[in-house]
């Protein structure tokens, strides 16, 4: 990719959906990006950069990050910080960019969880790495079961206090630790703006466990993590496991997740997609849209042609009660 001066298209925002975070003032896009392993130091600095312009060309002004995403941990980070300088610094003021910590950063005792050394300092260097004076939103990745909940919460209070984020959030938080976190931040002053949770056809647990009725209550939003199942639900898993994918390459996906009858149901429910004149993916995506809690579905993708299936015109996020029925049935197969 040349060194041109890049501007971003005039009608980005034209079939862009942005909803509502809880009761905050905030909008995010329907879809959001999220780099986590696709943005790291393994990964072609030309394709990120092209997917970031895409991704914002197609109004998608959020993108996710945390301090260990990579990999190696913090790569993220400072690729997306070159994308910044490079392509999206004169369009600061439209963006949202957020970072989290909670995972394994550094040796020692204060190289991850939840202190409020580790999160102030991780807070400091994610800035750094991503050369910005402050993030939009900071969240905690994780409970940690060792940690005061007053003290991280109130780590995030002083890293909004202190100009470092806008917003606090939390993440990977089950519901009675959730509204311990709201209770505590609300007393401080800093309401949490937004929780970050597992969510999609083939992992419903915080469906289940009334995650998202929590939080309708609390005006908190909701920002899903992995709606298509680390690309489970996208074409590519309907014949098998294709050579160059996650499943084949065998991280986090492995290979023994995808079995015959996983591989039927996804024929089932692509079946219906196209019916609803969708892709697998562009349903999956509508379908975790469809709870009223759900702000945003956070996707990865790998080229900019992904970005653009899922995020090029507004979800359809209208299930008919019928559509709903059938799919509840392939997946209680």
């Amino acid at each position: 990719m040349t060194n041109d001066v890049w501007r971003a298209a005039d009608g980005r925002y034209d079939a862009a959906s942005c909803r509502r975070c809880g009761a905050s003032g905030v909008r995010l896009p329907a879809v959001s990006l999220g780099l986590w392993h696709n943005f790291g130091g393994a990964d072609v600095f030309d394709n990120m950069r092209a997917m970031a312009r895409a991704a914002f060309d197609c109004g998608v002004f959020h993108f996710d990050l945390a301090n260990n995403y990579g990999p190696p941990p913090g790569s993220a980070e400072e690729n997306f910080g070159r994308v910044l300088k490079r392509d999206l610094a004169p369009y600061r003021d439209e963006l949202i960019v957020s970072s989290k910590a909670g995972y394994l950063m550094w040796p020692g005792p204060f190289g991850e969880w939840g202190s409020r050394k580790y999160l102030v300092a991780s807070c400091d260097r994610s800035l750094q790495r991503l050369g910005l004076d402050y993030v939009d939103i900071f969240y905690h990745h994780r409970p940690d079961p060792e940690t005061p909940l007053e003290e991280s919460m109130g780590a995030l209070d002083y890293i909004v206090r202190s100009g470092r984020a806008l917003y606090a959030g939390i993440s990977n938080y089950p519901p009675e630790r959730a509204a311990e976190a709201f209770a505590i931040l609300r007393r401080l002053g800093t309401p949490c703006l937004i929780h970050q949770p597992f969510y999609s056809m083939l992992a419903r647990d915080n469906e289940q466990s009334g995650l998202f009725g929590l939080l309708e209550r609390e005006q908190v939003g909701a920002i899903v993590f992995s709606p298509l199942a680390q690309g489970l639900l996208s074409d590519k898993y309907l014949h098998g496991i294709p050579a160059a994918s996650r499943a084949a390459r065998g991280g986090f996906l492995k290979p023994s997740r995808v079995t015959p009858e996983l591989v039927a149901k996804l024929v089932k429910l692509n079946a219906i997609a196209a019916e609803r004149g969708q892709s697998l993916a562009q349903m999956a995506i509508g379908w975790v849209l469809r709870l009223p809690a759900v702000t945003s579905a956070l996707i990865g993708a790998s080229t900019p042609e992904q970005i653009r299936e899922l995020a090029g015109k507004a979800p359809n996020c209208d299930f008919a009660p019928e559509e709903l029925a059938r799919i509840e049935a392939v997946l209680n197969e």
